[in-house]
């Protein structure tokens, strides 16, 4: 690890083999606390190539627990690290996606820069975290959405948790989550803190056999804000929409901003999901659901998948994919 450090230091890039090599020596616990903080810390202080984000990716997915399932599920999740603090877009937009017909497998973690994290939402309402593949079927089955609390699929990421805790700042494991989904889903969409981010998922997307749609909103935010334009990155290339383009308002920062602790994320969610949150917020959910049904079906167009999540999230059938998951 000292060489590493040198390297980095030093403003040299990792080959990919090396950061390959690195993060498998991380999980299995070989550097101490002081080196592993500084290894993640110089990702906070410049950007990560595409060789590295490989490297580190192909790592954790060999070192995963792995779990397959026979339908062609779907994650919808964001890299977090945005420092909006936005309620809970991705979570409740993958039960808008599972109430319209889409099987979910949705991956996630407690919040490290955020009050609250999917994780921390889900274990609140007494939802108890598990890696048996038998019980993560039937949540499939029952409630067409399964959850998988990434550190205990993780080896190197239950490594490094209490020193993400400490540093409470986004890390290139911010960068790797939406990438290394034990289910292997092959359909994603990803929302990423930075378009330099956005065009190197991009970059490794396309080389995989994955449906993809990667979003950025232009003012900062890792998932469709409505606050403002935003890019995104698909099969079939790249486009710059607005919130008029899916038929929703523009919306404000203060009006989709999430809960400063669990519990008030948690108030909102429920709101939200049953039909009492204001219109902004079911706006942007439904922006972020749509854009996921959009990437599972292209060819339906955008204002068809629009509808979709309308109907799920209004007709109650989202709601009823979150009741039949946590009973």
């Amino acid at each position: 690890m000292k060489q590493v450090l040198t390297e980095l230091i030093e403003h040299r890039r990792l080959t990919k083999e090396t950061a390959h090599r690195v993060l498998v020596d991380l999980a299995q616990g070989k550097f101490n606390l002081s080196q592993t903080a500084a290894f993640m810390t110089v990702y906070m202080m410049r950007s990560i190539t595409v060789d590295e984000l490989q490297g580190f990716r192909d790592a954790m997915l060999e070192l995963c627990i792995s779990v397959k399932f026979d339908q062609p599920v779907m994650d919808v999740c964001g890299t977090g690290g945005d420092g909006k603090n936005t309620i809970n877009l991705s979570t409740l937009s993958s039960f808008v996606v599972a109430g319209s017909g889409q099987p979910v497998a949705k991956h996630g973690n407690y919040g490290v820069s955020s009050a609250c994290g999917s994780s921390n939402l889900l274990e609140y309402f007494g939802y108890k975290f598990t890696n048996n593949h038998d019980e993560l079927k039937r949540s499939l089955e029952k409630a067409n959405i399964c959850f998988m609390h990434a550190p205990l699929f993780h080896p190197a990421m239950k490594n490094v948790a209490p020193i993400r805790k400490e540093l409470g700042v986004k890390t290139f494991f911010n960068m790797l989550g939406p990438m290394v989904n034990p289910a292997f889903p092959t359909r994603q969409l990803v929302g990423v803190f930075s378009l330099e981010l956005a065009r190197q998922y991009g970059y490794l997307y396309q080389q995989s056999n994955k449906d993809f749609l990667i979003l950025h909103s232009l003012d900062g935010y890792d998932e469709v804000s409505l606050t403002s334009a935003f890019k995104y990155y698909y099969n079939g290339g790249e486009c710059l929409a607005n919130p008029s383009d899916l038929g929703l308002p523009k919306v404000r920062y203060d009006e989709i901003k999430g809960g400063s602790t669990v519990e008030g994320s948690a108030r909102i969610f429920m709101n939200v999901l049953e039909n009492k949150g204001t219109t902004a917020q079911q706006s942007a959910v439904i922006a972020n659901a749509a854009m996921a049904l959009y990437c599972a079906d292209v060819k339906q167009g955008l204002q068809k998948a629009v509808i979709k999540a309308t109907e799920s999230l209004k007709s109650g059938k989202a709601l009823q994919a979150f009741k039949k998951l946590v009973e």
